[in-house]
């Protein structure tokens, strides 16, 4: 396994934050993350929590956005934030679309040429970008967490919902809870996973949770100003499929605030704080 290269660092709350790149096996190419390392890090290994992303962002977005560095450190918790897509492939088109290819991987593994050389989100966030953060980085490797936004928000469920063994505590920021049903979810996995929507379910949280019981509540924040809501978020249909199959969730709607980083660092600390008692540090 090739060691991550320090790209910019800063202190922050006490830390420090790194800027990483990498080349990854698992995306055929190089690839990028951020890492918040609390001040507790430096006497002894300490949980980590990953958050994922959503369209068009980069590594930086979150940790530059999220005011989250401040509960990191105050709790003694790593943070990790990949990429939200491969880039640079020289696949024909990835740049063509904001909702589609670079930026946008959706965080699964891609079956559909020509995609799946280098689009194998789901497989780098949940095996190899951890196996990297463990052997570099001083981290409990057995207390993780995840969560994210929109896209990522999708992602952060998914992973948990697929890995409950992986991951001790999972929450979001307006999810897409319903990728199958909705016009950004029907347009990404058409063409990274093909036609047939039976493997499709693999990636809808909607879906997983009718068929997997996750251990613990779940937390959900979602802006009733969203402008996403209604078409592409569809908050309901998960809300209604963890009450059907018994899922603990806490979905709180925020009146009036939008999709943007302002409302995720209005509320970041009660997800933080969600993330740190799982993690056995409250």
């Amino acid at each position: 396994m090739n060691n991550p290269q320090l790209t910019s660092e800063y202190q922050s709350f006490g830390g420090k934050l790194g800027f990483y790149s990498h080349p990854s096996s698992t995306c055929n190419g190089e690839m990028r993350f951020a890492v918040y390392q609390p001040p507790q890090a430096t006497q002894q290994p300490v949980p980590v929590l990953y958050f994922l992303s959503g369209l068009t962002c980069t590594e930086e977005n979150f940790m530059a956005k999220s005011g989250a560095q401040r509960y990191a450190a105050e709790y003694g918790l790593m943070l990790v934030a990949p990429d939200t897509s491969p880039r640079n492939t020289g696949i024909v088109g990835e740049d063509d679309e904001w909702d589609f290819g670079t930026g946008a991987g959706f965080y699964v593994d891609a079956t559909e040429k020509p995609w799946r050389s280098h689009y194998q989100m789901y497989s780098y966030v949940v095996q190899e970008l951890p196996a990297l953060i463990a052997a570099n980085f001083p981290i409990q490797p057995e207390k993780q967490g995840i969560f994210g936004h929109s896209m990522g928000g999708h992602g952060a469920l998914v992973c948990a919902l697929r890995n409950p063994q992986l991951y001790k505590s999972v929450s979001a920021f307006a999810p897409i809870v319903a990728p199958m049903r909705c016009p950004w979810g029907q347009k990404a996995f058409s063409r990274y996973l093909g036609t047939n929507q039976e493997t499709w379910r693999a990636y809808d949280a909607s879906e997983l949770v009718q068929h997997t019981q996750y251990h613990s509540p779940i937390l959900i924040d979602q802006g009733t100003a969203d402008k996403f809501l209604a078409e592409q978020l569809l908050t309901e249909v998960f809300e209604e499929a963890c009450m059907a199959f018994k899922q603990p969730l806490t979905l709180r709607y925020q009146d009036g605030y939008d999709h943007s980083y302002y409302f995720i660092a209005t509320f970041i600390a009660d997800h933080i704080r969600h993330h740190a008692i799982a993690l056995g540090k409250i």
